[in-house]
């Protein structure tokens, strides 16, 4: 199967020199197809106008991985309840706590959802991120039953944090494909 890499951004999206745009210029020149797209309102985001352009984008380009990072978190735990999708991958980056953010209240409160559509599913999260405590962050993996790397004071993990590459996500992206070159 062919991989296809949807890549989520969160609250005010996340330009250059962002580590989702940093990751999606690695994956276009390793011939990876993948999709950036620029979420409606990214500032002033709405819940049901990010679920419909999503579930369109989803629709139209059939990733096989998607990479999340903050907002786009919550929005991929409220669409798993609407799509009849099974990704090999997903990654979720730095999500935030369940309690109103006044920029995105619609996204508030969300779900845990049962099933994230996913066979490999990883959480990276920060031991000092400012929307996602430690201890939150073990909570949340526990109830979604997945693994999480801790990054040690990676703050949000973005650009403001010093986050204008993030390897691992490559890596962990790629790491399938070069067990299998080692074969």
């Amino acid at each position: 199967m062919e991989k296809r890499v949807l890549v989520l951004h969160g609250l005010g999206g996340s330009d250059f020199p962002h580590w989702q745009a940093h990751l999606t210029r690695d994956l276009i020149e390793q011939n990876t197809p993948v999709s950036f797209p620029a979420l409606p309102n990214r500032d002033n985001p709405n819940l049901e106008e990010w679920k419909a352009y999503v579930k369109a984008e989803i629709e139209h380009f059939k990733p096989t991985i998607i990479v999340c990072h903050s907002l786009a978190n919550i929005l991929w735990f409220h669409l798993c309840e609407e799509l009849d999708i099974n990704l090999k991958k997903l990654m979720l980056v730095a999500p935030v706590r369940n309690k109103e953010l006044e920029e995105a209240k619609t996204f508030f409160p969300y779900p845990i959802p049962s099933n994230l559509k996913s066979e490999e599913v990883i959480i990276a999260a920060s031991t000092n991120d400012p929307y996602m405590n430690v201890e939150e962050a073990i909570r949340l993996q526990s109830k979604l039953g997945v693994g999480m790397k801790l990054l040690e004071e990676a703050g949000h993990i973005n650009a403001d944090s010093g986050y204008g590459k993030l390897d691992c996500a490559l890596d962990w992206l790629n790491r399938e494909e070069e067990c299998e070159e080692n074969r």
